[in-house]
Formats: C-alpha cells, sequence, structure tokens
C-alpha cells in the first residue's frame, strides 16, 4: 500500500477519544493499532523503509507506547533496541534531558553506553505533538557520539508544532498519518 493508502488505513483504526484528559482536548488512542496484528505489521514495514533508507545501526524508542513498535521493528531489522526512559527508571549509569510540558518540565534519560560514537541511530514514538520528547531524546545520543538520522512516529499533531520544531533542528521527520484538531 502507498502512504497515502498507509495513512488512510491506520487513520481509520485509531480512535479518538475526545475531551480527555481534559476539556478540548482529542486523545489520539493508539493501542487499537497494537491490537490488530496487521496494523502492526504494516507499520513496522512502513518503519523498516525508514531505518534501510537511513542506513541504521540502533532503533531507540520513547517510553512507553514507542517502545512496543520499537521493540518490533528492533527484531525486524536485526538491530540493537535502546529504550528512552522517564528519568530514574535506567540501572546504570545515565545522561538526562529536560524538556518542556504544557504545565513544568519533564526528563528522559539513556544509559552513557546506549550507543557507540558514530552509530547511526532512528528515533521511534507514537506521536509528535510538541516535539519535546523526541528532541530531547536526540539531545541524549548527541551528548554520547551518536548520528541521529531521523525520527518517526505513528502519528503527527502538525497543529501542535513538534514536527516543524524537529525538522527546523535539522532531523528527517516521518509520520505514518496525520490529525489535525477538527478531525
Amino acid at each position: 500500500m502507498n502512504s497515502d493508502e498507509l495513512a488512510a488505513y491506520l487513520k481509520a483504526c485509531v480512535r479518538t477519544v475526545r475531551n480527555w484528559p481534559k476539556p478540548g482536548v482529542n486523545f489520539r488512542d493508539v493501542t487499537t493499532l497494537f491490537n490488530n496484528p496487521e496494523t502492526i505489521r504494516v507499520m513496522v514495514e512502513a518503519f523498516s523503509l525508514d531505518c534501510t533508507r537511513h542506513g541504521v545501526d540502533i532503533i531507540a524508542a520513547v517510553d512507553a507506547r514507542g517502545f512496543i513498535l520499537g521493540g518490533a521493528l528492533a527484531y525486524q531489522m536485526h538491530k540493537p533496541f535502546v529504550p528512552v526512559r522517564k528519568k530514574g527508571k535506567l540501572p546504570y549509569e545515565t545522561v538526562s534531558q529536560d524538556y518542556a510540558l504544557e504545565y513544568g518540565t519533564a526528563a528522559v534519560e539513556i544509559h552513557t553506553d546506549a550507543c557507540q560514537p558514530g552509530q547511526r541511530v532512528l528515533i521511534l514514538d507514537d506521536l509528535i505533538a510538541t516535539g519535546g520528547t523526541l528532541l530531547a531524546a536526540a539531545k541524549l545520543f548527541a551528548s554520547i557520539g551518536g548520528v541521529v538520522t531521523g525520527v518517526a512516529a505513528v502519528i503527527d499533531l502538525p497543529e501542535l508544532g513538534g514536527s516543524k520544531l524537529l525538522q527546523a533542528d535539522g532531523f528527517d521527520v516521518h509520520a505514518l498519518c496525520s490529525f489535525n484538531e477538527s478531525e
């Protein structure tokens, strides 16, 4: 299936929960994608093309929904998998990066030995909203010498500006589908 057909297929499978977690927010629930083996297969296939195009050495994914696809993709591509975790969840020496939330800040971490200098990393998440988490993850890999070749997500919410922020920082951004607030 081509990219337009894939986007339409995935959008039809995503459950939108209106006014959650607060009034005015349209939550895009990807769990409906994960309980369908066919959607998992087509998403992993699409992300596999990103890996091949970028000559990726490592698949990284953001806590927690990103882990589902990141692990499947790493398995499919025969590549190492690196979890980008919320602060305080990793047991070994870490590097940490703060990022802005709507009301405050949060931080993500990776182990200091998550990659070797020069290794090419694709970072995967379920959704791009403001881009803060993916940008923080990219900075983590850069801090230990990794080369982030791109960031990928199932869904982009372009009205929130995250994909533009990531592109402005020089990252190749690939989302399988996008939603605007009126959908």
